[in-house]
């Protein structure tokens, strides 16, 4: 029975989907490298992870750990600013309409031609910093507004008929009700950091980092290690998911079963 159980769990045929998604994508991956698709420029998966291990670590180490951080910064950043706006709007309804063309601003703006004058007003990693908290706060903001909005009516007047205010009923219901919406976007913010953070690496200004090696690597027409550290950044992007799934099991369980 236990067994039984175990094999129809959701989460397990979930996990079954992914590995056989990625396989399928390493075999297609195979397959065009071996067909010698776009003039042979695709190198071999067998190529790619060759080169990463002659690579080594001390070459891919340091650079994933300084884009880590500089991600790390930015989706701090952002995300206390887009969370803490959607809280001020609860608090303070009037400046919605402002606060959402600012979100709807912060969008549409193209980062790129921003990242310069952040590098020449600021300099060194600000750039990386700043494009990845822009990366994450139009969803963070969203998510977090439509979670704290979705909180029980009965709940709210509850709170309201002992004599609670709007503060109260913030953090006694709202707060609480807006979980599972906000770390559903954490859990897209935290990829579109690490996005962010290697476009700001992109603009100059640095040394390090896997949007340097990237630069540097199709300079020198290195193609498989321009697929290695693709993949690299792949991998730091699916593990600022999973650390921050993780965080939500931890806080909030229920979180998790109303994602299914």
């Amino acid at each position: 029975m236990i067994a039984r159980n175990r094999f129809r769990d959701p989460r397990s045929g979930f996990a079954w989907g992914g590995l056989l998604g990625v396989a399928a994508l390493v075999g297609v991956w195979w397959i065009v490298a071996a067909m010698g698709v776009a003039g042979g420029t695709i190198p071999s998966p067998w190529r790619v992870l060759y080169t990463m291990y002659t690579d080594g670590w001390s070459f891919y180490g340091p650079n994933f750990e300084i884009t880590a951080l500089g991600a790390l910064q930015g989706f701090v950043w952002g995300n206390a600013l887009a969370i803490g706006l959607a809280i001020l709007i609860m608090l303070i309804p009037p400046i919605e309409s402002l606060a959402t063309q600012l979100a709807i601003l912060s969008y549409c703006t193209p980062l790129l031609a921003l990242g310069p004058i952040i590098l020449v007003v600021f300099g060194g990693r600000t750039p990386t910093v700043f494009l990845a908290a822009m990366y994450c706060f139009f969803t963070t903001m969203v998510g977090t507004v439509t979670g704290l909005r979705s909180a029980d009516r009965t709940s709210l007047d509850l709170v309201r008929a002992y004599g609670g205010g709007r503060w109260q009923q913030l953090y006694r219901v709202q707060l609480i009700s807006a979980l599972p919406n906000t770390f559903a976007a954490l859990k897209i913010a935290a990829p579109s950091a690490v996005l962010g953070a290697i476009l700001g690496e992109y603009l100059g200004g640095v040394d390090s980092g896997i949007g340097v090696a990237l630069t540097a690597a199709q300079t020198a027409y290195n193609v498989p290690r321009t697929w290695g550290m693709a993949l690299a950044a792949a991998a730091l992007a699916g593990l600022g998911y999973l650390v921050v799934a993780l965080v939500a099991r931890l806080v909030a369980p229920w979180t998790a079963q109303e994602a299914r």
